[in-house]
């Protein structure tokens, strides 16, 4: 009894990886996490050109908001629908954007069913994350000889993000576009220079890709951040050597 998680990677099909292709076409059973009901997949929307004709597809709800109690209930539900689907002997995926390790929904998904159903194994397929895909076409490094990179959930602590910006040379910022401009303001205290280069993406990989660069004294002055969930930023403390 198994379950394979596919990481889609950032959002372009191309993108995903060959290994990925062959669990996608053989599937009986692809579950694809959404915010909401009634809302397409993100994921799914990715890989749904691998998939075969007569695959079973179920939509799976993970509410976005921060009230863990709220989303252990949806943790325990979902885990279970997907125990039922491979106790039913039919070959299982479950599907996530971007690399499975990564801020994904998987992640409560396989602590819940290890814990609770310790016969169903796991077969984890890598994705290309976001921000690889970002800095490929923002031909950028994001970190060279001794420098730190710090990779980072933008909508949180900002006492805990500051503390972290202030150890790092490379800094990126994930999950939430609308919380940039309180970064923005924040990076100077942790000192990042007028000079430091800052690089926006939303949509990376995905079609309709923006991607703007800015110093941060510019940016700072236009505050011309995104107000969209899926973008991405990077503040580098100087220009690419």
């Amino acid at each position: 009894m198994e379950v394979v998680c596919i990481g889609c990677g950032p959002g372009d099909p191309d993108l995903v990886t060959v290994k990925a292709t062959v669990f996608l076409k053989n599937a009986d059973i692809v579950f694809a996490p959404t915010a909401r009901e009634g809302r397409p997949s993100i994921a799914l929307s990715i890989v749904q050109k691998y998939l075969s004709k007569s695959v079973e597809i179920i939509d799976l709800i993970f509410p976005m908001v921060k009230d863990k109690e709220h989303t252990e209930k949806y943790w325990k539900k979902n885990a279970d629908q997907i125990v039922g689907a491979v106790k039913s002997g039919k070959k299982v995926v479950y599907l996530t954007v971007g690399d499975p390790s990564l801020y994904s929904t998987w992640i409560y998904i396989q602590r819940e069913i290890a814990s609770h159903h310790p016969g169903i194994s796991f077969k984890i397929v890598p994705g290309i994350p976001s921000i690889f895909a970002f800095a490929a076409q923002a031909k950028i490094g994001l970190a060279e000889g001794d420098e730190t990179l710090g990779i980072i959930p933008a909508c949180y602590d900002l006492d805990k993000i500051k503390r972290t910006a202030s150890s790092c040379d490379t800094l990126v910022f994930l999950k939430d576009g609308r919380y940039f401009g309180d970064i923005v303001n924040m990076l100077g205290d942790a000192g990042f220079l007028d000079e430091s280069i800052i690089t926006i993406a939303q949509d990376v990989s995905a079609g309709e890709e923006v991607l703007k660069q800015h110093s941060l004294k510019e940016l700072r002055h236009s505050r011309q951040t995104t107000e969209k969930y899926f973008s991405l930023m990077v503040a580098k403390r100087q220009n690419d050597r």
